[in-house]
């Protein structure tokens, strides 16, 4: 099997930068779980630490680092709580509430890097099947809606180095089409 051409030394070097001197932050490789930690009186940048090295668990905490403020990033994990796996029909309902603008980020950010993207409903031992299918649509629809808009600075300026590096043409809508 070929090497993928997404490492996860690559997002790193990508990610830092183009926000370690802008936002003090930096990507850095993590554990199993994956957490954001602001600065400190031990540590003086923020950090996103992703999960075990996959290039997707760190397009996924970049995203939703994309979608806190200012405040939020002062916040260890921008003051959220996680919903453990093996949620209900209603808590999983709320959960994806909160996920479509990340995941719409992470989907842009992946186009950009010519990385696949997969919807993640994240409730893998719960008592009911989650509809993919329906929240993949609300994420897309998300998606257009932004790019009719307009990217947000940090996801256009890291959606802009990431095509920069790995040679991928402007957005275009078509590019988000579910086949």
């Amino acid at each position: 099997m070929p090497e993928s051409r997404h490492q996860y030394p690559d997002i790193i070097r990508i990610f830092n930068q183009t926000f370690s001197g802008s936002y003090n932050t930096q990507l850095e490789l993590g554990g199993d779980e994956p957490i954001y930690l602001p600065a400190d009186e031990k540590i003086a940048h923020h950090r996103i630490l992703f999960a075990r090295g996959f290039y997707a668990s760190a397009m996924h905490e970049i995203a939703h680092w994309c979608v806190a403020g200012p405040k939020r990033r002062l916040l260890e994990d921008f003051g959220y709580w996680y919903e453990p796996d093996g949620r209900t029909e209603q808590v999983q309902a709320e959960f994806e509430k909160v996920e479509v603008r990340p995941q719409a980020y992470e989907w842009i950010l992946s186009v950009s890097a010519g990385f696949p993207f997969t919807v993640s409903c994240d409730n893998l031992h719960g008592d009911f099947e989650p509809d993919r299918l329906t929240f993949m649509a609300t994420v897309q629809a998300e998606v257009l809606s932004i790019l009719q808009q307009g990217l947000p600075l940090r996801v256009k300026m890291l959606s802009d180095a990431l095509r920069d590096v790995y040679q991928i043409p402007e957005l275009h809508p078509t590019q988000f089409i579910v086949k």
